[in-house]
């Protein structure tokens, strides 16, 4: 939760959880902690191992239909013009949201991109590796759709990062 309260916080969760297949256990940890049986779970790349443990470990349910998740697992190189069709939210409820998982190579060591907004004093900074092609201009877009959009979480190993919709993002 601190990662959200504070965007462009690094937040370390090893050594909780070892999944099995190809989700992060960072990822992992976040959907073990908040997911349950009522919140859907949709991965972009089916993985059986991964969902089994998913619906193990929260009893939620894995769907295949991205317009009823309120978790998405993306792939790491998940396609952005596609994320406007994760659940939003509604103008009389906007907390019925994607919360949105992406894989990246690392959390450090990218190219910089400034953070502001709530819970960042002046600006942060995210300088992540294997961001996807048009990334910024896709939470630009989610961010203008405010109270609206979801909330996005990068995730590397055992290391994780919140983007919340209420972030502004700029290249550096």
């Amino acid at each position: 939760m601190q990662a959200f309260a504070e965007p462009g916080t690094i937040a370390d969760f090893s050594p909780l959880v070892a999944p099995p297949g190809a989700i992060e256990p960072a990822a992992a940890s976040i959907l073990a902690a908040l997911a349950d049986a009522d919140t859907p779970i949709w991965l972009e790349e089916p993985d059986a191992d991964a969902a089994g443990w998913l619906q193990f470990q929260t009893g939620a349910p894995i769907t295949e239909d991205r317009s009823s998740a309120y978790f998405a697992v993306l792939a790491p190189v998940s396609e952005v013009s596609r994320w406007a069709e994760l659940p939003a939210g509604t103008p009389d409820y906007p907390d019925r949201s994607a919360t949105v998982i992406l894989p990246v190579q690392a959390l450090q060591g990218g190219p910089p991109i400034t953070l502001s907004g709530p819970g960042i004093e002046t600006t942060g900074l995210l300088a992540a590796t294997g961001l996807p092609d048009g990334f910024t201009e896709a939470l630009a877009a989610n961010r203008r759709r405010f109270p609206l959009g979801f909330d996005l979480v990068l995730v590397a190993g055992t290391r994780a990062l919140a983007l919340p919709r209420t972030t502004r993002i700029r290249e550096v």
